[in-house]
């Protein structure tokens, strides 16, 4: 298993490290943390044969899918499980 590593993208430094997690014994997953943002992230098991190219595509990947996510307007979904209706925009008044 590599050791953790740091790089650069996108602007931000990027801190990837491997922790066991708690209450198991030899399970690891890959923990990074980005600067500029508070979080850290743990979003996949550590695998044998991971590589540093490939741990930062996984990394990448996932931090730009949630910046991409948490860009898009929110969307207020319907009461009770019903779907949101959709806005019919109104005529102008002549």
């Amino acid at each position: 298993m590599i050791k953790g590593f740091e790089f650069a993208a996108d602007g931000r430094t990027f801190v990837c490290t491997t922790e066991e997690r708690r209450g198991t014994k030899g399970e690891y997953w890959w923990w990074f943390s980005v600067s500029g943002d508070a979080s850290s992230y743990a979003p996949f098991q550590a695998a044998s044969g991971d590589t540093r190219g490939n741990v930062q595509e996984r990394v990448l990947a996932f931090y730009r899918h949630r910046c991409a996510r948490l860009a898009e307007p929110s969307v207020r979904g319907g009461q009770w499980g019903r779907k949101p209706q959709a806005v019919t925009p109104q005529k102008p008044v002549s």
